[in-house]
């Protein structure tokens, strides 16, 4: 072992020099002098291992040589400051810092990391406690020893929630899912209460309204803007009111029947009759019709607002502007060339416990509780033969087509009667509609780029600002860029909307069997086709790759 005389600080302090002659010291190895640097003058510094290599070379080469007998000096290790790094994710909302500890040199300082975080921009979203934190664990670091910690980290916007509506008042059509109860606490399905009616100060909507959300930013402190809520348009119709005190509770102003509207709600006045019947003739009324009775074969009722039957329907004709609840059943007998006797036509949902040989046509839902069978039945938006408990609800025969799926508990029966689905029919559309509003998108922000192009080529403002004509242009363009802007932000929330719909479309429309699949069942889902040939459980019948995939995981 060489002796420990032979290495020492030099005058600064800061390097571990060593001394030896060749001939005396020498042959030698790395490890001779490593073990030097054992000593606790050096062990804190920092190992030169390059040099030590050279140096062992050379003294081994002049070792036994003329010249072996003159000393060799070599700085073999030195002290070094603690160091720091950043590292910053690939999206920057996340920063790391690394610290390394001293050689023997200076140690970091709060001051350091806080200069080293402004040298390199890093601004948001800094953690007090794990900076100290790491500061602590550095403290107990041998030399050259690391510690890494997430010490900052952005925050993704929140985006705006969209405007929603709470409606306060009950529908004739949800009544069929309520029959009222008993004193001894039995059901009675035969009884579903008293006529949905409101006073006027009676509340029918609160509208939630759209938030704006809350910006992000990242470590950089660069803003992430918040998209903000796509906000509702709710429109007081006839017979009701904004309340006083909110503008956004709408409350009847007159009593009758509460009708929802696309975007609120009215209050219709109530043509109330006990039965519809040759002896009475066809109704034709403004307002909702209050049938408590039956409507008779052959008799046509037309509705602006709802039509509420509180009986049975017999091959009759029901048309209305809102919904059409028939709380019974809706009966039709099949006539020459394959026509149907009884016709529902609602410009909102179409309900009843029970239906067979009916057309039915709804712009809204279709609710049938019990059974629909041998139908035509066809909506814009989703057909659900199915009562509040899931247990019952068969769809048996008839034509079914439903924009956005069907659900219901049992299709067909085991006689093999033949029942048509169609749904998700119109991707195709709503892929076009997509593209225009990407076209319609990009038109309006060139067009808005030129109007900034015209104001920033205007010259100084205290040049024209006397000129009225002028002065009525620049307004013009500013009215005209604020016009598109608003435009393009509608335009854009429905973009998103759209594509949202597309992207999801065969996963969200889709056909729900909650119990049972007959043989005999033709199913179209998109231009996906098949014909069941056997009975299935409870499925999710969807288009998956343009083939009809049974997936049986869904719940009974």
């Amino acid at each position: 072992m060489l002796h420990p005389e032979l290495i020492e600080l030099d005058t600064d302090g800061i390097k571990a020099v060593l001394t030896l002659i060749p001939n005396t010291h020498g042959p030698l190895t790395d490890k001779d002098i490593v073990e030097l640097l054992a000593f606790p003058d050096f062990s804190s510094l920092y190992p030169l291992k390059e040099i030590i290599s050279k140096a062992v070379a050379q003294i081994n080469q002049l070792s036994g040589t003329d010249d072996g007998q003159f000393e060799q000096r070599f700085e073999i290790a030195e002290r070094r400051d603690a160091s720091i790094s950043f590292e910053i994710s690939d999206d920057k909302m996340q920063a790391s810092m690394t610290l390394t500890a001293a050689y023997g040199g200076q140690t970091i300082t709060l001051k350091d990391i806080l200069q080293s975080l402004k040298s390199q921009h890093i601004k948001l979203g800094l953690s007090k406690p794990k900076i100290e934190l790491a500061l602590r664990q550095l403290t107990n670091l041998l030399p050259g020893d690391e510690c890494c910690n997430i010490i900052a980290n952005g925050r993704s916007p929140i985006h705006g929630k969209s405007a929603s509506i709470e409606r306060k008042v009950m529908l004739a059509r949800e009544r069929l899912l309520q029959p009222q109860e008993n004193s001894d606490g039995s059901v009675d399905m035969r009884n579903l209460g008293s006529v949905i009616m409101v006073k006027p100060g009676n509340a029918l909507i609160l509208k939630h309204p759209a938030t704006a959300g809350v910006d992000g930013y990242t470590v950089y402190g660069d803003k992430l803007l918040a998209k903000p809520g796509k906000d509702i348009k709710l429109v007081a119709g006839e017979g009701t009111e904004f309340c006083a005190n909110n503008p956004n509770l709408l409350v009847a102003s007159v009593a009758g029947q509460p009708v929802e509207t696309k975007n609120g709600m009215q209050v219709d006045d109530v043509l109330q009759i006990k039965d519809v019947n040759v002896g009475y003739g066809h109704v034709d009324f403004k307002g909702s019709v209050l049938i408590t009775g039956d409507v008779g074969e052959g008799m046509i009722v037309k509705s602006s607002g709802d039509i509420t039957v509180m009986g049975f329907v017999d091959s009759a004709t029901l048309i209305a502007q809102g919904d059409v609840t028939v709380s019974k059943g809706v009966i039709g007998r099949q006539l020459k060339d394959n026509a149907l006797s009884t016709t529902l036509k609602a410009q909102g949902q179409i309900s009843a416990q029970f239906v067979q040989y009916s057309n039915l046509e709804a712009t809204g839902n279709i609710l049938v509780t019990k059974q629909l069978l041998h139908s035509y039945a066809k909506t814009n938006q989703q057909l659900i033969v199915c009562d509040a408990s899931g247990r019952r609800g068969d769809l048996v025969g008839g034509k079914v087509e439903a924009d956005k799926g069907v659900k219901v508990v049992a299709i067909g029966a085991t006689a093999g009667t033949k029942t048509e689905i169609f749904c998700a029919m119109h991707i195709s559309t709503h892929k076009h509609n997509l593209v225009q509003l990407k076209e319609s998108i990009t038109s309006m922000r060139v067009a808005v780029k030129n109007i900034e192009g015209q104001l920033g080529n205007l010259p100084p403002k205290t040049q024209w600002q006397d000129d009225e004509m002028m002065v009525e242009q620049v307004k013009g363009m500013l009215e005209e860029k604020r016009r598109i802007n608003s435009v393009m932000q509608e335009e854009q929330a429905e973009f998103e909307t759209t594509k949202q719909e597309v992207e999801g479309y065969y996963k969200n429309y889709r056909i729900d069997a909650l119990k049972h699949v007959f043989a005999n069942i033709e199913i179209h889902i998109g231009g996906a086709f098949n014909r069941t040939q056997r009975e299935h459980g409870p499925c999710c019948i969807t288009n998956c790759n343009q083939e009809i995939n049974y997936d049986y995981s869904i719940k009974k």
